[in-house]
C-alpha cells in the first residue's frame, strides 16, 4: 500500500520571539524541519514526502537545504490561511487516491519511528491511527460562571500527531467548509461521523513553540547522543 506523509509548517512562531519561524530555528545542528522530515525518510525511504510551508520561504527553505547538504527527497506545496487549508492543500499534491497518509506537525521532530509505524498499521486496519499520550497532571473542568469541577483523567488524553488516515477517506473529508471546531485533522475526520482509532504516542514528542522548547530540545538532541 502507497504511503505518503505530510509536513506541515505554516505558523510564523510568534511566540518564538526568534528573527525566523520556529521550524528553521537549528538543533543539533541541523533546522527543526530537517530533523522532521528525516524521522520519516529513516521510517521508510520509499514514502513521499510533501513539505508545506508559505510559499514566500520556498527560496528561504531551498537555500538551507543547500546551506546544510540536505538531501532527502520532498515536494514542496504552499501553504494556506489556516492548518486545515494547509493540510488540504498537502492533500491535494497526492496524486493517487487509495493508499495511507500521515499528517504530522513540522515542529515535532522528536517522534520515534515506533509512533509513525503503529500510526499506519492502525489506519490499514480502522482508517485512522492518531498519536495520543495520557495526562500526568489532575485536571478540572471550568464553566462560564468561573466555577471548576475535578475530572477523571484516566478518560482523557493529549493529542499528538502524526495523524494517519486511509487516503481516500480523509480527502473526501477535507473537501468540506472549514469549521471552527477542526483544532486538528481527527476533528475533521470525525466530522464525517467517522470514529477515530488512537495509538500510543511518545511523551518526547512535544510540538517545539517556545524558546523553553528548544531549550529542552537541545537537551534531547545531546540525550540522543549519549
Amino acid at each position: 500500500m502507497k504511503k505518503a506523509a505530510i509536513i506541515v509548517a505554516g505558523g510564523k512562531g510568534a511566540r518564538m520571539g526568534a528573527s525566523i519561524p520556529k521550524q528553521y530555528l537549528e538543533i543539533g545542528g541541523l533546522p527543526v524541519l530537517m530533523h522532521t522530515l528525516k524521522v520519516f525518510f529513516d521510517f521508510d525511504p520509499e514514502m513521499k514526502l510533501v513539505l508545506v510551508i508559505p510559499e514566500t520561504d520556498f527560496e528561504f527553505w531551498k537555500a538551507l537545504c543547500e546551506k546544510f547538504d540536505f538531501k532527502v527527497p520532498h515536494d514542496l506545496v504552499p501553504g494556506g490561511k489556516s492548518r486545515f487549508q494547509s493540510v488540504k492543500n498537502g492533500l491535494g499534491s497526492i496524486g493517487w487516491g487509495e493508499g495511507l497518509v500521515a499528517i504530522h506537525d513540522g515542529v515535532r521532530p522528536f517522534v520515534k519511528e515506533e509512533v509513525i509505524r503503529n500510526s499506519f498499521q492502525e489506519a490499514a486496519k480502522n482508517g485512522s491511527g492518531i498519536a495520543v499520550v495520557p495526562l500526568k497532571d489532575s485536571i478540572r473542568k471550568l464553566t462560564d460562571s468561573n466555577e471548576s469541577f475535578f475530572q477523571e483523567r484516566e478518560y482523557f488524553r493529549l493529542v499528538q500527531t502524526p495523524q494517519t488516515f486511509d487516503l481516500a477517506k480523509i480527502k473526501q473529508a477535507f473537501d468540506v467548509t472549514e469549521l471552527r471546531h477542526f483544532t486538528d485533522d481527527a476533528t475533521v475526520y470525525e466530522h464525517q461521523g467517522w470514529q477515530v482509532s488512537l495509538v500510543a504516542g511518545n511523551l518526547e514528542n512535544i510540538k517545539i513553540t517556545t524558546p523553553e522548547d528548544m531549550d529542552y530540545a537541545n537537551y534531547l538532541i545531546e540525550k540522543h547522543k549519549d
